[in-house]
């Protein structure tokens, strides 16, 4: 309860800040769970920096995108029927936020690790369509729910919880494409 009120408190003082902690410290924990429980790789194999780029990920460009792009929906889509603003607000969330941050999050994880031009563009090929869809099968349902109940300062944080299993799947995707494009240039 102490920490709630903590964060109410902090979150009211500097929203995108404290956002943005959020969105990188549950990034890290979805990796760690993909590493641990679905790869079950042990502590000892836990690929540290691995964690940190995902995690600096979450923080550096996750966090602060998604707390001003809540902010920006609210502040630019102005339609007075509240179910229209909502749909243009969810619609406008997965035709041009989704796709994009995608795209950014298999392309900035392959600059981290590395990886050429044609690698990153291999990559994307392979992981974009389907990660898209299950985007599509998971995030309108919750976006929906969190723009109409959750007030604007908690949206980051409802997404969050809920990415946290989308981060997991995030995190093992990316690694098997990663692994996948590695191989794939060894054979060729």
């Amino acid at each position: 309860m102490i920490f709630f009120n903590w964060y109410r408190i902090h979150l009211s003082r500097r929203p995108i800040l404290i956002q943005t902690i959020t969105t990188g410290t549950l990034f890290v924990t979805g990796d760690t769970i993909a590493q641990q429980f679905v790869e079950q790789r042990g502590l000892k194999s836990h690929d540290f920096y691995r964690s940190l780029r995902i995690g600096g990920f979450g923080l550096f460009i996750a966090g602060p995108s998604t707390a001003i792009w809540y902010r920006s929906l609210d502040h630019f889509v102005k339609i007075k029927n509240p179910i229209l603003g909502l749909l243009t607000r969810v619609s406008l969330d997965q035709t041009l936020f989704a796709p994009c941050f995608i795209t950014t999050f298999f392309v900035c994880q392959a600059l981290l690790e590395g990886q050429e031009k044609s690698q990153i563009f291999e990559k994307l090929k392979d992981v974009f369509v389907p990660t898209l869809i299950n985007n599509y099968k998971l995030w309108p349902t919750v976006q929906l729910i969190n723009f109409h109940f959750v007030p604007l300062n908690y949206r980051t944080l409802v997404v969050n919880c809920v990415a946290l299993g989308w981060n997991t799947y995030l995190s093992v995707i990316n690694k098997k494409s990663s692994d996948k494009v590695i191989i794939k240039e060894i054979i060729t």
